[in-house]
């Protein structure tokens, strides 16, 4: 008589109580607190930079929205809300850095893809962006990912040009790179939300 295999579980209990399924998520199961709390405590770059915190991808998620206001002044509030949330999948998978990616294959990027959906529909955003809204915040992205290549992350200007693109001077000027504790960054995230649903 042969034994009946369990099924591998494919859904995390969140902190709200929430019990997300990775292969089929729904956006009456995503919940803002958690996705602020995941993004707050998962580090960017495998954790391999300078400073006594992390650098996290809620930190990194509040730099590329500032970015992409600066560099979008006119664009309706929604699409500053889609640039917070860019990484918000991160608070289930975790932040791969570029090569395990590759090494992984398709498979990430489809989960990766049908946790955005639900994520953007749960917060009013279309599923999927429009090309021309996803390629703008992919440009504020890679800026991001150049100064904390160079600033926090060890890697020198030529490697961080050739992989990233060198950003004008007008697009970097001020901009402060955060290692905060994890609670700050949480609340920064979660007030920067509830702003932009606001409409401010």
């Amino acid at each position: 008589m042969s034994s009946m295999s369990t099924p591998a579980r494919a859904w995390q209990r969140m902190l709200s109580g929430r019990r997300l399924d990775l292969l089929d998520p729904t956006p009456v199961d995503i919940e803002i607190e958690d996705i602020a709390h995941g993004l707050a405590f998962v580090a960017r770059w495998n954790g391999q930079t300078h400073g006594s915190y992390p650098y996290t991808v809620a930190e990194h998620s509040l730099l590329v929205e500032e970015i992409f206001a600066r560099l979008q002044p006119v664009m309706p509030v929604k699409w500053r809300l889609a640039a917070l949330l860019h990484d918000a999948p991160e608070y289930v998978i975790g932040d791969m850095i570029s090569p395990v990616k590759a090494a992984i294959g398709p498979g990430y990027a489809d989960l990766d893809a049908r946790l955005r959906a639900a994520i953007h529909l749960r917060f009013g955003l279309p599923a999927e962006l429009p090309r021309s809204i996803g390629q703008k915040i992919k440009r504020a992205d890679r800026i991001s990912a150049w100064l904390e290549a160079t600033r926090i992350a060890g890697f020198s200007l030529s490697e961080a040009n050739r992989l990233f693109g060198p950003p004008k001077t007008r697009e970097i000027d001020g901009l402060e790179l955060r290692l905060r504790e994890p609670d700050i960054t949480r609340a920064a995230f979660l007030n920067r939300h509830a702003k932009l649903l606001a409409g401010t």
